[in-house]
């Protein structure tokens, strides 16, 4: 079988319009291939030279590729399953800033470079005062992207149509915002002076995105029937699911330049992406976090497994259709559609999402994904959500630890937290331990018995858990 390169496989050429700051499966399984996709139906043509954001990465297996590899897509779209293996072929070229800095440099002065991409992670959108102007590269993600519009700035003689568009993808709120205050305080560092920092606020654009797509990566359980259908040796395929949505918070020039949206793909162009994090925490994350402990503590252990049960499944559309997506202020019909694929995505046959992997640091995610939904379907409905309030009992007996079958409960957590669970399961008072983890201020920041009725109910649920196990508590949420 050949190895997978430009000489062995046919495949276009795009002049470079794009930087990529990461070469990681999520970004070649998202954006690299919706540029392809949107090089495909219109007249963007674009290429991606692709940046490794640190020391060790795997741009060097990439230029072996020559940028090319296959994505496979698999999932269920509209009810029918998908199973597609295409070859990617917009990046050109992969850079290691730290070895070869010239090299990234020079893309500087290339006139037309417009856009720069990243996902360096959460932690890589960061402001570290120990970077110089003078380094070979920053060790940053922002200060390498600041030398680099700082060159651009100088090479080009501060033109102001040679700014870049600037769209983070890492999956912090506000990654725009973050990542330009960042920017800022490298030019204030650096001293880059007024004239910079006039043509950083006005030629160049950094705009808040959301991203989604769960990519497995690698697909190391069937590589070599894949290599078979692709007829190539491919050592960065990637899988993928077939869902994707990126929320971009720019002006319609932004859109004008990069027609994603004009290329069938579920790329969105809006004034504010806040609500679309808001509908993707809430209604995908928020599931998920009670869910898997309803789930597991029910006999259960995939979240394909949780949603077909007759009876979990019931409880997790119960949360979804009739309590979160009330909590919610976009336009219900487009809320629908939204938890319709988030269940298409559920129940996808091809991934296995394990849902003990879920249940990692399950307070914090309570807190961020359910909590605003509770008090917000209280203040709307009058009263409380009972599945997200099952969900929170299901967390906090889970913590309790002990045995599922012959398999040992440990909880993963910040110590604080399970020592306290520990500490207040030991006295066996159902009572005792939802008071004392509802008074928890290091955990919610405030006192949740203060919430109307939530002390009683979570009492409640625990003291039903307790006598009559997962599943008839459940039923009855759910009947």
């Amino acid at each position: 079988m050949e190895r997978l390169n430009r000489k062995s496989a046919k495949a276009a050429k795009y002049p470079e319009k794009i930087i990529q700051f990461g070469e990681g499966n999520f970004l070649r399984a998202f954006v690299d291939w919706i540029v392809w996709k949107t090089n495909k139906a219109t007249d963007f043509n674009a290429g991606v030279v692709v940046v490794q954001p640190i020391d060790k990465g795997m741009v060097d297996v990439l230029n072996e590729q020559d940028g090319l590899y296959h994505l496979n897509l698999q999932g269920i779209d509209k009810g029918e399953p998908v199973d597609s293996l295409d070859m990617i072929d917009v990046i050109t070229r992969g850079i290691n800033p730290y070895r070869d800095f010239d090299d990234y440099m020079a893309l500087a002065e290339n006139p037309e470079i417009r856009f720069a991409i990243s996902n360096t992670t959460e932690a890589g959108i960061a402001f570290d005062p120990s970077c110089r102007l003078e380094d070979r590269p920053a060790s940053s993600y922002p200060g390498k992207l600041t030398q680099l519009l700082y060159r651009r700035y100088r090479y080009f003689d501060g033109d102001m149509s040679k700014g870049l568009i600037i769209l983070p993808c890492e999956l912090i709120f506000l990654n725009g915002k973050e990542l330009k205050k960042c920017i800022n305080s490298y030019i204030d560092l650096w001293n880059l002076g007024d004239g910079f920092r006039n043509w950083f606020e006005n030629a160049c654009g950094v705009y808040c995105t959301l991203v989604d797509r769960i990519v497995p990566g690698y697909p190391k359980d069937n590589i070599a029937g894949l290599q078979e259908r692709a007829g190539y040796e491919d050592r960065i395929m990637v899988k993928a699911e077939i869902f994707h949505l990126w929320v971009i918070e720019a002006p319609e020039s932004v859109a004008e330049e990069f027609p994603a949206d004009k290329a069938g793909l579920n790329v969105l162009f809006v004034p504010s992406e806040a609500p679309y994090h808001e509908r993707k925490v809430t209604l995908l994350n928020g599931p998920h976090t009670v869910l898997s402990p309803v789930g597991y503590l029910s006999g259960l252990d995939t979240v394909k497994e949780c949603v077909e049960d007759p009876l979990i499944g019931k409880f997790v559309r119960k949360v979804m259709y009739e309590e979160l997506i009330e909590t919610l202020d976009l336009p219900m019909a487009e809320l629908k559609q939204f938890a319709d694929a988030v269940i298409e995505r559920f129940v996808n046959p091809y991934v296995k999402h394990f849902v003990t992997s879920i249940m990692l640091n399950s307070f914090p995610k309570f807190k961020t994904r359910d909590l605003p939904g509770l008090k917000t379907y209280l203040e709307r409905k009058g009263s409380l959500p009972q599945g997200l309030v099952l969900g929170l009992a299901a967390i906090i007996t889970y913590y309790k630890g002990g045995k599922r079958g012959d398999v040992e409960i440990v909880p993963a957590d910040d110590p604080a937290i399970t020592g306290l669970l520990k500490e207040l399961w030991s006295g066996g008072d159902v009572a005792a331990v939802a008071r004392g983890v509802l008074g928890a201020d290091f955990i919610w920041g405030e006192d949740l018995n203060d919430v109307p009725g939530l002390t009683q109910a979570v009492t409640g649920k625990l003291a039903l858990i307790q006598e009559q196990g997962m599943r008839k508590a459940v039923e009855s949420v759910v009947h």
